[in-house]
């Protein structure tokens, strides 16, 4: 090769290297390749500090709003209600021996126990019922549509469902009409002898007369305290007259209007009450019983009547039957959980919809084919292959209600707070209330937030699981 030819190829050599590649013709191929990987480290660090500059904000939002409140929670956890003694642990007993608290983290596990399950199992019936109708997506819009309300909002919607007037509260409404529509209601609620009248109270709500039945004689049975709507339309009361073979009497409302008339006397004006039992009672035994005209008159076999005593029993003064004490220390609980189920269940039934709208129907037919009942195609088909959409619904609910407040801040009354509260109630009280306790507070929350970490870390695990897949 000519010296020409030669100094032209180390000039190509020289180029080549200089612009990264290795020499032409040259022996040494280490020394490029050592500075090229060095130069991709470099572009990979820029990466990362590119990427570390966007994600500031966020983090630098994080660690004000998640992890320094975290962590100044455990550190007050640790002093006193002042915040210059420390008590160590203190307050985590504190919190295990309040009566209070125990109440609490009892409702809690009713909570966390029932809420999200009888969410979920109502929102994967929705679910699948929906997909056999014509109107299955209006439907869905109206069970759904109670998530578009806020907790407060649902909160006083439910403080009135549950009033126990049923002139306001829905719930008592119908209770009260399906369980009058079964029992008959008491004629007079509330009605009363008239002091100094042969009648007296003889236990149980029930009034006896004090002297026996004669032949011959009419009884007698005035009444007062009588509302005037039960005696509203009511014809006016008739003196009842003697009949062979009968002992007669009359019931009255034993009051004249604007005033005057005579006591135990039928006064003209004066209202019959009508529909009243009278029994005739000999040795505690009944051995007659009639039940009042519409002009209150009432006749008794002779046979039987004549030497026992007159009782109007306790059916006839009942009191109005006013519902269910929805909001009462018993019913609380559960009443403050069917509204939380009124407004999540159209949010269980939404995503379990969706992954329904995946599930193969090859699936479902075949098994039809085979001979499946739908009973068995929805237990060993359906469900098993909603099962991971089961999950992330339920430990969703699940951590959601660990942090329920709203609802039970607002319809729970006063006299029932103490039986309906949580731990993030208790936490707002501890905290904020007339008794504040800062550092029981923190333990509180230090403490909610260890229960809410193992669903939090099944949820996670669940994730990475299907990242895998």
């Amino acid at each position: 090769m000519s010296d020409a030819g030669a100094g032209a190829g180390a000039d190509a050599g020289a180029v080549v290297a200089a612009e990264g590649g290795p020499p032409v013709g040259g022996p040494a191929v280490g020394g490029p390749a050592v500075g090229g990987g060095a130069r991709r480290r470099a572009v990979a660090g820029s990466r990362r500090w590119v990427a570390v500059v966007f994600l500031l904000p966020a983090l630098v939002l994080l660690g004000a709003l998640v992890v320094y409140p975290i962590g100044f929670s455990v550190y007050r956890s640790l002093f006193d209600a002042s915040g210059n003694g420390f008590v160590g642990l203190g307050n985590y007993g504190a919190m295990f021996s309040d009566e209070g608290i125990r109440t609490a983290l009892k409702n809690n596990v009713v909570w966390v126990v029932v809420a999200p399950a009888v969410s979920t199992a109502l929102g994967l019936i929705f679910a699948v019922l929906t997909e056999r109708v014509r109107w299955g997506t209006a439907f869905k819009l109206v069970v759904f549509m109670p998530m578009a309300i806020s907790m407060l909002a649902a909160g006083i919607i439910f403080r009135l469902v549950y009033d126990q007037d049923p002139q306001r509260g829905v719930a008592d409404a119908v209770w009260v009409a399906v369980h009058d529509t079964f029992a008959e209601p008491a004629p007079f609620p509330g009605a009363k002898p008239r002091p100094n009248a042969d009648l007296r109270a003889s236990g149980g709500g029930a009034f006896t007369g004090r002297s026996v039945v004669r032949a011959g004689v009419p009884v007698d049975l005035p009444l007062v305290a009588v509302q005037s709507s039960d005696v509203r339309g009511a014809r006016p009361a008739v003196a009842a007259r003697p009949r062979a073979g009968q002992v007669t009497g009359t019931a009255w409302l034993d009051f004249t209007r604007g005033g005057g008339g005579r006591p135990n006397v039928i006064d003209p004006g004066e209202k019959a009450l009508a529909g009243l039992t009278v029994e005739a009672v000999k040795g505690g035994r009944v051995v007659a019983s009639a039940v009042t005209a519409a002009d209150g008159t009432f006749a008794l076999p002779a046979a039987e009547a004549v030497g026992a005593r007159v009782r109007l029993p306790a059916a006839n003064f009942a009191a109005a039957y006013n519902g269910v004490d929805w909001l009462g220390p018993a019913l609380v609980t559960p009443a403050i959980i069917g509204s939380y189920v009124w407004m999540w269940a159209g949010f269980a039934m939404v995503l379990i919809a969706a992954g329904l709208a995946g599930v193969p129907r090859e699936l479902l037919e075949a098994a039809r084919v085979d001979g499946a009942g739908e009973w068995q195609v929805f237990r060993r088909i359906t469900v098993p292959l909603l099962a991971p959409v089961l999950v992330v619904v339920l430990v969703t609910l699940m951590i959601n209600v660990l942090k329920i407040f709203d609802l039970v801040y607002i319809i729970a009354p006063g006299s029932s707070l103490r039986s309906a509260n949580v731990l993030a109630l208790q936490l707002f009280q501890s905290s904020f209330g007339t008794d504040v306790d800062e550092g029981l507070g923190s333990a509180i929350a230090v403490f909610l937030l260890v229960l809410v970490m193992p669903v939090m870390y099944v949820n996670l695990r669940r994730i990475r699981k299907e990242r895998r897949r």
